[in-house]
Protein backbone atom coordinates (compact mmCIF):
# COMPACT_ATOMS: atom_id res chain seq x y z
CA UNK A 1 0.00 0.00 0.00
CA UNK A 2 1.20 3.47 -0.82
CA UNK A 3 0.45 6.72 0.94
CA UNK A 4 -1.38 7.86 -2.20
CA UNK A 5 -3.59 4.76 -2.28
CA UNK A 6 -4.42 5.18 1.40
CA UNK A 7 -5.39 8.83 0.89
CA UNK A 8 -7.56 7.99 -2.11
CA UNK A 9 -9.23 5.11 -0.24
CA UNK A 10 -9.97 7.43 2.69
CA UNK A 11 -11.44 10.03 0.32
CA UNK A 12 -13.79 7.37 -1.04
CA UNK A 13 -14.74 6.22 2.45
CA UNK A 14 -15.37 9.80 3.54
CA UNK A 15 -17.63 10.43 0.54
CA UNK A 16 -20.01 7.70 1.73
CA UNK A 17 -21.43 9.34 4.86
CA UNK A 18 -21.28 12.74 3.19
CA UNK A 19 -23.59 11.32 0.51
CA UNK A 20 -25.86 9.15 2.68
CA UNK A 21 -26.69 11.94 5.12
CA UNK A 22 -28.89 13.37 2.35
CA UNK A 23 -31.03 10.22 2.53
CA UNK A 24 -32.49 11.40 5.87
CA UNK A 25 -36.27 11.54 5.53
CA UNK A 26 -36.40 9.05 2.68
CA UNK A 27 -38.03 5.73 3.47
CA UNK A 28 -39.85 3.01 1.59
CA UNK A 29 -42.86 5.25 0.97
CA UNK A 30 -40.92 7.96 -0.89
CA UNK A 31 -37.68 6.28 -2.06
CA UNK A 32 -38.82 6.50 -5.70
CA UNK A 33 -40.56 9.87 -5.45
CA UNK A 34 -39.57 12.32 -8.15
CA UNK A 35 -40.03 16.02 -8.63
CA UNK A 36 -40.72 18.09 -11.72
CA UNK A 37 -37.54 18.95 -13.58
CA UNK A 38 -35.27 16.75 -11.45
CA UNK A 39 -33.78 13.68 -13.08
CA UNK A 40 -33.29 11.06 -10.36
CA UNK A 41 -34.93 9.64 -7.27
CA UNK A 42 -33.14 8.49 -4.13
CA UNK A 43 -33.33 4.76 -4.81
CA UNK A 44 -32.16 5.05 -8.42
CA UNK A 45 -29.25 7.17 -7.21
CA UNK A 46 -28.13 4.52 -4.72
CA UNK A 47 -28.26 1.81 -7.37
CA UNK A 48 -26.55 3.93 -9.99
CA UNK A 49 -23.71 4.81 -7.63
CA UNK A 50 -23.34 1.18 -6.51
CA UNK A 51 -23.17 -0.03 -10.12
CA UNK A 52 -20.66 2.67 -11.09
CA UNK A 53 -18.47 1.99 -8.06
CA UNK A 54 -18.39 -1.72 -8.89
CA UNK A 55 -17.43 -1.01 -12.50
CA UNK A 56 -14.61 1.29 -11.34
CA UNK A 57 -13.41 -1.52 -9.05
CA UNK A 58 -13.42 -3.94 -11.98
CA UNK A 59 -11.31 -1.59 -14.08
CA UNK A 60 -8.82 -0.95 -11.31
CA UNK A 61 -8.46 -4.67 -10.65
CA UNK A 62 -7.72 -5.06 -14.36
CA UNK A 63 -9.57 -8.28 -15.06
CA UNK A 64 -12.46 -6.77 -17.01
CA UNK A 65 -16.07 -6.58 -15.86
CA UNK A 66 -16.99 -9.11 -13.21
CA UNK A 67 -20.46 -10.33 -12.35
CA UNK A 68 -22.13 -7.91 -9.99
CA UNK A 69 -22.98 -9.18 -6.50
CA UNK A 70 -26.12 -11.29 -6.81
CA UNK A 71 -27.37 -10.14 -3.42
CA UNK A 72 -27.70 -6.60 -4.85
CA UNK A 73 -28.21 -6.90 -8.62
CA UNK A 74 -30.10 -8.78 -11.28
CA UNK A 75 -29.63 -8.22 -15.00
CA UNK A 76 -32.97 -7.83 -16.73
CA UNK A 77 -34.66 -5.38 -19.07
CA UNK A 78 -34.97 -2.35 -16.85
CA UNK A 79 -38.05 -3.54 -14.97
CA UNK A 80 -36.67 -6.64 -13.31
CA UNK A 81 -35.69 -5.12 -9.98
CA UNK A 82 -37.09 -6.61 -6.79
CA UNK A 83 -37.61 -5.55 -3.19
CA UNK A 84 -33.99 -6.47 -2.48
CA UNK A 85 -32.10 -6.15 -5.81
CA UNK A 86 -31.52 -3.57 -8.52
CA UNK A 87 -31.99 -4.36 -12.17
CA UNK A 88 -28.68 -3.24 -13.70
CA UNK A 89 -30.49 -1.83 -16.73
CA UNK A 90 -32.68 0.39 -14.56
CA UNK A 91 -29.74 2.15 -12.88
CA UNK A 92 -27.07 2.19 -15.58
CA UNK A 93 -25.77 5.33 -17.28
CA UNK A 94 -28.52 6.63 -19.57
CA UNK A 95 -31.37 4.86 -17.77
CA UNK A 96 -34.52 6.77 -16.88
CA UNK A 97 -35.71 6.48 -13.28
CA UNK A 98 -39.40 5.81 -12.80
CA UNK A 99 -41.58 6.22 -9.72
CA UNK A 100 -42.32 2.49 -9.63
CA UNK A 101 -41.46 1.24 -6.14
CA UNK A 102 -41.86 -2.42 -7.11
CA UNK A 103 -39.05 -2.06 -9.67
CA UNK A 104 -36.50 -0.97 -7.05
CA UNK A 105 -35.23 -2.46 -3.80
CA UNK A 106 -36.44 -1.27 -0.44
CA UNK A 107 -34.27 1.47 1.01
CA UNK A 108 -32.26 -0.66 3.49
CA UNK A 109 -31.23 -2.99 0.65
CA UNK A 110 -30.41 -0.07 -1.62
CA UNK A 111 -28.22 1.52 1.06
CA UNK A 112 -26.44 -1.78 1.66
CA UNK A 113 -25.71 -2.11 -2.07
CA UNK A 114 -24.14 1.37 -2.05
CA UNK A 115 -22.17 0.77 1.15
CA UNK A 116 -20.84 -2.58 -0.09
CA UNK A 117 -19.80 -1.14 -3.46
CA UNK A 118 -18.04 1.78 -1.82
CA UNK A 119 -16.22 -0.53 0.61
CA UNK A 120 -15.16 -2.77 -2.28
CA UNK A 121 -13.72 0.14 -4.25
CA UNK A 122 -11.91 1.56 -1.21
CA UNK A 123 -10.38 -1.88 -0.59
CA UNK A 124 -9.27 -2.22 -4.20
CA UNK A 125 -7.72 1.25 -4.15
CA UNK A 126 -5.98 0.64 -0.84
CA UNK A 127 -4.20 -2.38 -2.38
CA UNK A 128 -2.81 -0.47 -5.38
CA UNK A 129 0.76 0.70 -5.55
CA UNK A 130 1.86 4.00 -7.09
CA UNK A 131 2.62 2.45 -10.49
CA UNK A 132 -0.87 0.92 -10.64
CA UNK A 133 -2.42 4.27 -9.71
CA UNK A 134 -0.52 6.01 -12.51
CA UNK A 135 -1.51 3.61 -15.29
CA UNK A 136 -4.06 4.64 -17.88
CA UNK A 137 -7.34 2.74 -18.04
CA UNK A 138 -10.41 3.03 -20.28
CA UNK A 139 -13.45 4.89 -18.95
CA UNK A 140 -16.35 5.20 -21.36
CA UNK A 141 -15.14 6.71 -24.61
CA UNK A 142 -11.97 8.09 -23.03
CA UNK A 143 -9.04 7.05 -20.89
CA UNK A 144 -8.08 8.18 -17.40
CA UNK A 145 -5.23 7.62 -15.06
CA UNK A 146 -6.33 5.18 -12.37
CA UNK A 147 -5.89 7.75 -9.61
CA UNK A 148 -8.01 10.21 -11.58
CA UNK A 149 -10.75 7.60 -11.90
CA UNK A 150 -10.80 7.26 -8.12
CA UNK A 151 -11.07 11.03 -7.74
CA UNK A 152 -13.85 11.01 -10.29
CA UNK A 153 -15.79 8.48 -8.17
CA UNK A 154 -15.54 10.77 -5.14
CA UNK A 155 -16.82 13.70 -7.25
CA UNK A 156 -19.53 11.47 -8.78
CA UNK A 157 -20.82 10.69 -5.28
CA UNK A 158 -20.81 14.43 -4.53
CA UNK A 159 -22.66 15.27 -7.73
CA UNK A 160 -25.45 12.91 -6.80
CA UNK A 161 -25.50 14.24 -3.23
CA UNK A 162 -26.24 17.63 -4.80
CA UNK A 163 -29.09 16.12 -6.81
CA UNK A 164 -30.51 14.63 -3.61
CA UNK A 165 -30.33 18.06 -2.00
CA UNK A 166 -32.43 19.51 -4.82
CA UNK A 167 -34.87 16.59 -4.61
CA UNK A 168 -35.20 17.02 -0.86
CA UNK A 169 -36.14 20.68 -1.30
CA UNK A 170 -38.64 19.89 -4.04
CA UNK A 171 -40.29 17.17 -1.90
CA UNK A 172 -40.46 19.46 1.15
CA UNK A 173 -38.02 17.47 3.28
CA UNK A 174 -36.14 19.46 5.93
CA UNK A 175 -32.55 20.51 5.46
CA UNK A 176 -29.88 18.17 6.79
CA UNK A 177 -27.26 20.93 6.93
CA UNK A 178 -27.29 23.64 9.56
Amino acid sequence: MSTKSELLARALETSGPLFTRFLAGFDDTNRTSQAEGLPNHACWTLGHLALTLHRASDLLEGDGPKPLPEQHFVTADGRGGTSDRFDTESVCFGSTPDDEPDAYPELPHARRAFDDALARLAGVVRDLDDAQLERTIPWGASELRADDLVTRMVVHNGTHAGQLTDLRRALGLPSVIG
